[in-house]
């Protein structure tokens, strides 16, 4: 009986400090710095929110967003989500959907991009 007690213990101390990592992304939303007056060029931005983390480049020309490139990018045992960057410069914004099953890795490249560009 103790044996499944202390079993039972530990899978609810993991199943809180699981579902504390996941509510900390989901407090993630960036927001879209206004790119009126930027100057063209290329600005570096980072974002860390353990374990992901990732530093890139965006590139803007003419108060648009051209190219984005991913220096480096940690994703822990998540799944990847560099295929955000296509959604994010087709809409012009970092408020965009999520890729599934990559939710934290999508929104700390997300806030990497906001961070480039405030």
């Amino acid at each position: 009986m103790k044996k499944s007690t202390g079993a039972l213990g530990v899978i609810l101390v993991l199943l809180a400090a699981l579902s504390g990592c996941a509510s900390r992304f989901d407090k993630l939303q960036p927001l879209m710095p206004d790119l009126q007056g930027k100057a063209d060029g290329a600005y570096r931005g980072s974002y860390k929110a353990f374990p992901v983390s990732v530093i890139l480049d965006v590139e803007v020309k003419d108060t648009a967003l051209t190219n984005i490139t991913i220096i480096k990018h940690f994703n822990g045992r998540g799944s990847k989500a560099e295929k955000i960057i296509e959604t994010v410069l087709a809409k012009q914004s970092v408020e965009v959907d999520t890729v599934s099953g990559a939710t934290a890795s999508s929104k700390v490249i997300l806030k990497a991009i906001e961070n480039a560009l405030e």
